[in-house]
């Protein structure tokens, strides 16, 4: 790795473009107007929506990729710029030494980059606010940026995730201002200095990289020394414990906490709650998204709205109209009275948390079907115990195998033995081994009225558009 992004025109060039984290900085560099290139083992509409504002794509990993710059070297080399037509290599931790264009980078002397090292350059150039955390971070820092942009601060904003407002999973803006996502998964939240840093929860929830919370206790204290500014959620014992946020919220209104919430009302169709700064009501905040975990990403956003100078009556207006990221209760559709909705949970408080809402929105005598694909062998043998209380919440629980997420299975755990494990507290669990298996029984299965919830970090979501499908077919031959 080398010490410093060049941003004086020199290209860049990202190995696995299409990836959520990837594609929002290869958009960021473009719009910007750097010369940018990447490529995936396959396109998709992200690597589409790239190659709409000028990124070049290729839909194979290999070393001729790296000399697409080539081109511009005799018209550089004459603006004495010799290196210029070599690009930046940008890579995240999925890339591993046996891909070709990354040793291909290596035989060629290309700077190479983690995506994290490109993420800290832009920091650095913005009055930024990282938002970091176990769980919560990419609703937070999407509900700050629009909450900026409503109130007209046009904001920079790199998120994990896509948000229909900016289209995307990223935006450049033109204020000094830059919201983006710090994520703690591969040790890599150190490398940022933001303005304003939040930390949301923390938990263990990599223990493919960590061995212990105290080790990711250790990287989030590293994190915060370099913000100048904390705000973090006191609701968290181990946040509360083991950290002196400059500025905090909670949701319990003994807590102390500089930013609180009471009088919350959750309802099927939002929250609505009066808001407190230091002891005096600021106002009530309504809310679209659901939840309690939903409201304390919300008072987040307050505190970094005051903390900016924003008017309460801004902050408000802006939030209530926020519709959430994608994949994050994502309404995916209704056929047949079925309700459909697409979440990106995968540890066992987010699962808990967004059952829960789940179970908020159900009307009387609606069922909650919880369909689970377990992410990571090791994630799902570390929290075996916690995976199997999360399900309290749902009428029914329909698990499938593992997805691997590149990790090499081990023979220790299986969906099949997760299924067994969650039989023990819920009376109403079926395993389907294969995604197939699933659909199958899902279309035999589901029932008008049903709130059918497709969880997790993986590929389940690409089965709910079949299901709804074969489910509207015979009710259209009925019709």
């Amino acid at each position: 790795m080398v010490s410093a992004v060049d941003f004086n025109g020199r290209p860049f060039h990202f190995i696995g473009v299409g990836g959520i984290g990837m594609s929002a900085l290869a958009y960021i560099l473009a719009q910007k107007g750097f010369r940018v290139s990447g490529s995936d083992v396959r396109p998709n509409h992200i690597t589409h929506k790239l190659e709409s504002i000028g990124v070049n794509f290729f839909g194979k990993q290999e070393a001729a990729n790296l000399k697409f710059f080539d081109r511009d070297l005799q018209q550089e080399q004459l603006r004495g710029v010799s290196e210029a037509s070599t690009p930046q290599v940008v890579c995240s931790t999925a890339i591993n030494a046996s891909n070709a264009e990354y040793k291909a980078a290596l035989e060629n002397g290309c700077p190479i980059f983690h995506r994290s090292d490109i993420l800290a350059a832009l920091i650095s150039q913005y009055n930024s606010i990282a938002v970091a955390g176990t769980h919560g971070k990419t609703t937070t820092s999407s509900m700050i940026g629009y909450m900026l942009l409503k109130a007209g601060v046009d904001p920079t904003i790199i998120v994990g995730g896509e948000v229909k407002a900016w289209e995307g999973n990223a935006r450049l803006g033109q204020s000094p201002y830059l919201v983006a996502e710090a994520d703690e998964s591969d040790g890599s939240l150190i490398k940022h200095s933001p303005e304003i840093g939040i930390i949301t929860n923390i938990e263990l929830d990599h223990p493919d990289h960590y061995d212990t919370l105290d080790e990711v206790v250790d990287i989030f204290q590293r994190f915060t020394s370099q913000c100048k500014t904390l705000v973090a959620c006191i609701d968290c014992e181990t946040v509360r414990e083991r950290f002196q946020p400059h500025i905090s919220y909670s949701l319990n209104s003994e807590s102390g906490a500089d930013y609180y919430a009471t009088n919350i009302d959750y309802r099927a169709d939002g929250t609505t709650s009066l808001v407190w700064e230091k002891g005096i009501a600021l106002g009530v905040l309504n809310l679209s998204v659901l939840g309690h975990h939903n409201l304390s990403n919300a008072l987040a956003a307050v505190a970094v709205g005051r903390a900016l100078g924003l008017e309460f009556g801004e902050i408000a207006r802006g939030l209530a109209t926020f519709e959430g990221a994608r994949r994050r209760f994502e309404f995916r559709g209704e056929v047949d009275g079925i309700t459909f909705i697409d979440d990106y949970a995968h540890h066992p408080s987010e699962l808990s948390a967004t059952l829960a809402a789940a179970r908020l929105q159900a009307r009387p005598g609606q069922r909650v079907v919880a369909i689970f694909q377990p992410h990571r062998y090791s994630r799902t043998q570390a929290f075996l115990a916690e995976f199997a209380t999360s399900f309290s919440h749902a009428d029914l629980v329909v698990l499938t195998d593992i997805y691997s997420a590149g990790e090499p299975n081990t023979g220790l755990i299986s969906g099949e033995k997760l299924a067994a494990e969650v039989a023990k507290n819920h009376s109403n669990v079926e395993y389907q081994a294969t995604l197939a298996n699933v659909r199958e029984y899902l279309e035999q299965s589901l029932r008008p009225g049903d709130l059918a919830l497709f969880l997790g970090a993986g590929n389940l979501n690409q089965t709910i558009p079949q299901i709804i499908e074969s489910i509207n077919q015979p009710a259209q031959a009925t019709s």
